[in-house]
C-alpha cells in the first residue's frame, strides 16, 4: 500500500515539441507496483498547453483545479473545469489547454502503466 501527498511528489517540466508551460508529477506509477494504471498529474500554467497529438492508449482525466479545454480532432475546444471527467480514446488526436490568464489548470491523467 502507498499513500502520498501531491505536495511531496517531484514536479518536472514537460519538454517536448508543441508544449508550453506544462509540468508533470507521477504520484503513483509502475515503480510503486501498480498492476495496470499510473496516475500522472499535469499542471498547465496560464496560457500553457500540451502538444496536439495522438497515441495508441487512452487517457482517463479528472480536473483538480482551474479552467481549461481539450481540443478534439476537429480543432474544437471543449471546456474542462474543476471536477470534470474526460476520456480520450486510443488514437484520438487531442490537446489540453489552460484557458485562464490567471490560474493554473491541474488534472489527473491516468494511463496504462506502460505509457506513464
Amino acid at each position: 500500500m502507498k499513500i502520498t501527498n501531491l505536495n511531496d511528489v517531484p514536479k518536472a517540466a514537460v519538454e517536448m515539441d508543441g508544449v508550453q508551460g506544462a509540468w508533470r508529477q507521477l504520484p503513483i506509477g509502475s515503480a510503486d507496483g501498480t498492476p495496470a494504471y499510473s496516475f500522472r498529474v499535469f499542471t498547465l500554467e496560464p496560457g500553457g498547453h500540451t502538444p496536439f497529438h495522438a497515441h495508441p492508449w487512452e487517457h482517463l482525466n479528472y480536473v483538480i483545479a482551474g479552467e481549461g479545454a481539450i481540443v478534439d480532432e476537429d480543432g474544437t475546444e471543449r471546456p474542462l473545469n474543476a471536477l470534470d471527467f474526460a476520456i480520450v480514446q486510443p488514437d484520438e488526436k487531442h490537446q489540453y489547454r489552460n484557458t485562464s490568464d490567471k490560474k493554473p489548470f491541474m488534472m489527473i491523467c491516468a494511463v496504462p502503466k506502460e505509457y506513464e
